[in-house]
């Protein structure tokens, strides 16, 4: 019986109504019932469970998943929001429910993934997963080399430090950078940091899938693609522990000696 149940908000992201993520949402914000009793999160449904959302039955769907690589134009807002203007599934007038995995900035353009898939959301959207995003990016004034090595070896930002990334150099005010990492605005407060402005940003890949439709338009990702971007995202972790440090699988040890809590060594030593 166990192995039939479901942790809820993924039943909600499999039915393709939306993403886990959102439906985390839903349900904090007490819009989900399972049987007529708002659940907790963390809670498991079983398929003969009754859920609805804001009273409405939904059931797990079984029709072929959609994936979409499609090439945002600037102004068009990440949401699944009707209410917000210009959002982008009115943009995009999917005869099915879509939506996007991850954002891209109103005032950037390109590529994002549509899908109806709330499990390769899931996946994709793991931090620590290392999946390559790859920008160019204009900025106002003229490249230096100085700041193409700080851009590549991390940037404080977010009370952070960026991770180390590729970048090149494209012309004299325009250069390509890969992220593995997806902070908020995060091209964008890497260059404000180092004295420069963005005036266009571009997303142009997405691990192995590439930007090749015009602006505003959208196709649907080939059977090779979706099986190759399956097997690039399959060492990622569905399960709470992705989102944790892995412990190192040795730790190179730094004396001979074991210093114990009553020497005196111990307090000077932060580590320890």
């Amino acid at each position: 019986m166990e192995e039939n149940l479901k942790r809820l908000n993924k039943f909600i992201g499999e039915t393709g109504y939306c993403s886990r993520r959102e439906a985390d949402k839903l349900i904090e914000e007490g819009r989900v019932t399972i049987n007529g009793v708002v659940p907790e999160m963390g809670t498991k449904v079983s398929p003969q469970d009754e859920v609805r959302i804001d009273g409405k039955l939904i059931t797990e769907k079984h029709e072929k998943l959609v994936y979409l690589a499609f090439n945002k134009p600037v102004g068009i807002e990440c949401t699944t929001n009707l209410e917000v203007r210009n959002n982008i599934v009115d943009y995009i007038n999917y005869p099915k429910r879509i939506f996007p995995i991850g954002r891209l900035d109103k005032a950037s353009e390109g590529l994002i993934f549509m899908t109806n898939d709330g499990d390769i959301v899931n996946k994709i959207l793991r931090a620590r997963n290392n999946h390559e995003k790859e920008y160019t990016v204009t900025v106002n004034k003229p490249i230096t080399d100085r700041f193409i090595q700080r851009m590549g070896n991390g940037i404080p930002i977010l009370e952070t430090v960026t991770r180390k990334c590729k970048v090149e150099q494209i012309s004299k005010y325009t250069f390509k950078i890969i992220l593995t990492q997806g902070l908020n605005r995060q091209i964008r407060r890497m260059c404000e940091y180092l004295g420069y402005e963005v005036t266009a940003l571009k997303r142009i890949r997405i691990i192995n899938i590439s930007l090749d439709v015009p602006v505003g338009r959208y196709r649907d990702l080939t059977d090779a693609e979706i099986k190759e971007l399956n097997t690039l995202i399959e060492p990622s972790s569905k399960t709470e522990e992705a989102s944790l440090p892995k412990a190192k699988a040795e730790t190179p040890k730094r004396r001979a000696e074991f210093i114990k809590k009553d020497d005196p060594r111990f307090k000077k030593r932060g580590e320890y």
